[in-house]
């Protein structure tokens, strides 16, 4: 029985969408809920040895440095056989309700599948996109990504963020 919803099959590549499945699993696991970006990103460079979304913080007491900001998590890195020098990382991202994550850029392609609730997204050059869960959308490598953010105040969204980069899992974020 396919268990998979429905959007998520007529959006998805068929690849990334049994890739969303598996990952729709290790979301289910626990992880601190309310952890500082700040404390995010130190405890992520002393378990995997790189920063992990590391944009630039929004401006001291504008709107946006009152919202929550994103928590991530890296599930596998591995090398591409078949593609020397490079590797593909995929990462669950969980954005608290208002959660918002400001300017920055990936060295890489990256394609996210939304797994639950809404996520607003803009890329330099780009209008700004309203993606529901079962969507996706793809950043070219070096893009700027203006901002991503959870517009729903009451409910949580999630995604998984699928990157391909240089070999050995380097950095995944960029600054703007």
């Amino acid at each position: 029985m396919n268990t998979m919803p429905l959007a998520l099959r007529r959006h998805a590549p068929a690849g990334f969408a049994v890739l969303a499945v598996a990952a729709a699993g290790w979301a289910l696991l626990p992880h601190p809920s309310r952890q500082s970006t700040v404390q995010f990103i130190d405890d992520l460079c002393s378990t995997v040895g790189r920063p992990m979304f590391a944009s630039a913080p929004a401006p001291e007491g504008s709107a946006a440095a009152a919202r929550p900001g994103v928590s991530t998590k890296v599930i596998s890195c591995e090398s591409l056989p078949n593609v020397p020098g490079k590797s593909v990382t995929t990462v669950m991202v969980d954005f608290p309700p208002m959660a918002y994550s400001p300017a920055h850029r990936h060295p890489g392609s990256v394609t996210a599948i939304v797994l639950d609730g809404t996520v607003r997204s803009q890329l330099g050059g780009g209008p700004v996109g309203d993606y529901r869960s079962g969507e996706t959308f793809f950043e070219p490598p070096g893009t700027l990504h203006l901002f991503a953010e959870n517009p729903d105040p009451v409910k949580p969204a999630r995604l998984v963020a699928v990157f391909v980069t240089e070999e050995n899992c380097g950095p995944l974020v960029l600054p703007p």
